[in-house]
């Protein structure tokens, strides 16, 4: 007899869970035609680099998060992910400059019914309250990721942050101003890159 549960990017979920990834990938092709959502080279391997990639972000989150909030959202990923297979359905905001990207994030939003707000406007500018985890998906550099965070992440709060290769020369330039923790996981989608999770954030004194 097949199970009812699948595992995507070390992270349990059910069939139904499953078949809403399915929806947003299928989402995400359709909107990539006409808004770059995703690099056209990575459409044909979606779900590995894409949906498996981010599901593994939601498998190192602490259990007892209250409100998460994600920035440069783009085309929801990791955020939309999450949202699908976070089983409490917790609060998500998502905070994306890009006005086109915002209407296809409030579709996935109407059309897989998630628990996320949209927030159309440049990260800086915000002013919401503060999560206890937040996370950006090839944003920029961990320097100015910590700096948002500084923004919006709570003092015990944690940031996650998947980076490439290079995530160590990242993480020497970030040490000049930043004081944190940090935990570099192994990716489970690409051997030479990590995910970093990071907690007590501060920066540094001149």
């Amino acid at each position: 007899m097949m199970s009812d549960k699948r595992v995507v990017g070390g992270v349990d979920v059910s069939r139904e869970t499953f078949e809403r990834l399915e929806g947003l990938a299928s989402l995400i092709k359709k909107w990539t035609k006409s808004i770059n959502l995703i690099a056209s080279t990575s459409s044909d391997d979606l779900w590995e680099r894409h949906i498996e990639d981010s599901a593994q972000i939601y498998s190192l989150s602490p259990n007892n998060w209250v409100n998460w909030t994600d920035i440069g959202s783009g085309g929801g990923l990791p955020a939309l992910v999450i949202a699908i297979i976070d089983p409490q359905s917790r609060p998500m905001t998502l905070i994306e400059s890009d006005q086109r990207k915002c209407l296809f994030l409030n579709t996935a939003r109407r059309e897989l019914e998630l628990n996320i707000t949209v927030v159309n406007g440049r990260i800086e500018e915000q002013d919401i309250p503060a999560a206890d985890v937040i996370t950006a998906r090839a944003l920029a550099p961990l320097n100015k990721l910590l700096e948002f965070s500084g923004q919006l992440l709570k003092s015990d709060g944690v940031a996650i942050f998947p980076k490439g290769a290079r995530f160590q020369e990242e993480l020497d330039l970030a040490q000049r101003n930043w004081s944190f923790d940090v935990i570099a996981h192994q990716s489970k989608t690409h051997t030479d890159a990590r995910v970093l999770e990071i907690s007590r954030i501060n920066r540094r004194e001149c």
